[in-house]
């Protein structure tokens, strides 16, 4: 069977990279193909391009590379095409992948589409779903409480557990010593500020004043930056500029080993200070307290601010119904918010404490402590290829 898969950003790559993984354990005779990232590679797949071309986010960020990624939808499309792959699977990035859905639907209308990763309809533009509904005959959802919007607008969906959730977190038996090796004698706090190059621009020096905030009040504070392979020289050259540069922990050629480093630094920090996106739920998958912040520019703003339903951008917030996590959003993203929030959450004990019950409640919900969730994903695929075919 020949799936054709499309991952447009390193969230959807390593969603991507475990279904190839996921799929090969239910079904060896499978070939790989389409648009991804390091991991996806990694498991087998030849990129028809860098998925950094896609890589974009906000009105501002996206208008100047129009016409360089409808050249890419085109590009896709007539790859697809030409290939008659059994079938389909886009991951997320949704603005590129039903665009290139819709162009293969008119050549292929057969063929069948797959989608991982429900939209947020629940948060702002629940058309969304009637529309995607059009190409897409199956989602495989991340969010326990999503499959009814899907089903609602006539496209059969399974909630098959979010990856984050599936593995206990890894503690650290010897962070006294990690610390040391760091050059740590106060607080550790990991610094994530995005995987695109519009984060960047906008959050790092946002949170180079927040750094500054915090090391007048608690100076012997560590700061360090895991950096995306997708942005590493934008954010070197950034934080080389810093009067007090956080230490940065480079991407290499090794997937597996640079997710580890990331994930040790999560394991010995206090906390994290974050930019609002899927990176919370691997914070909160690692036991390890956040603040998460966001600016867009303006003509972003005014437009999500006009269309959401919803006042978190958080999933740890909206899962657990609470405001455990502190978010600072838009015009509220300001150093000395943010700065304010961390030094809080570094010293109030009780704050750690609330903020890890949401955390393990959110895993939780979902799929942590769940055997069958690791493989839901690949079998869901499977049973709706098989059950379309008649098998």
């Amino acid at each position: 069977m020949k799936l054709f898969m499309i991952a447009g950003e390193l969230s959807g790559d390593r969603l991507g990279g475990d279904l190839m993984v996921g799929l090969r354990d239910q079904d060896t005779n499978l070939e790989f193909s389409g648009v991804g990232g390091p991991s996806m590679i990694e498991n087998g797949l030849t990129s028809l391009f860098n998925m950094n071309d896609l890589s974009v986010m906000g009105l501002a960020e996206v208008l100047p590379k129009i016409p360089k990624l409808l050249w890419r939808v085109r590009q896709t499309a007539r790859a697809i095409i030409a290939q008659k792959p059994d079938a389909l699977i886009t991951i997320d990035s949704p603005d590129f992948c039903f665009r290139v859905v819709a162009m293969v639907k008119r050549a292929l209308p057969d063929i069948p589409v797959i989608h991982y990763v429900a939209p947020s309809v629940w948060a702002w533009r629940p058309e969304r779903a009637v529309k995607m509904a059009k190409h897409v005959d199956h989602v495989l959802a991340l969010l326990p409480f999503e499959p009814p919007y899907m089903i609602e607008a006539g496209m059969s969906c399974d909630f098959v557990g979010h990856p984050a959730a599936f593995d206990p977190p890894k503690k650290a038996t010897n962070i006294v010593e990690m610390k040391r090796a760091l050059g740590a004698r106060g607080a550790v706090v990991t610094l994530l500020p995005g995987s695109r190059r519009g984060e960047i621009k906008r959050m790092m020096p946002i949170f180079e004043i927040a750094v500054e905030r915090i090391l007048s009040q608690m100076p012997d504070t560590q700061f360090i930056l895991p950096v995306a392979s997708s942005v590493s020289r934008q954010v070197e050259r950034a934080a080389s500029r810093w009067a007090q540069p956080p230490k940065l922990l480079l991407p290499s050629t090794d997937v597996a080993a640079t997710e580890a480093r990331k994930l040790a630094a999560y394991a010995i920090s206090d906390l994290a200070l974050a930019t609002s996106g899927t990176v919370a739920l691997e914070l909160a998958a690692a036991d390890c307290p956040m603040v998460v912040a966001y600016q867009a520019n303006a003509a972003t703003t005014k437009m999500v601010k006009k269309m959401a339903l919803i006042d978190s951008a958080n999933l740890i917030n909206i899962v657990t119904d609470s405001k455990a996590v502190p978010e600072f959003l838009f015009e509220n993203c300001t150093p000395d918010q943010i700065s304010g929030a961390v030094l809080t959450l570094l010293t109030d004990k009780k704050a750690q404490s609330d903020q890890r019950k949401a955390l393990s409640q959110t895993m939780k919900a979902l799929g942590r402590g769940d055997p069958k969730m690791k493989t839901a994903a690949a079998k869901s695929v499977l049973n709706f290829l098989r059950g379309r075919n008649g098998l």
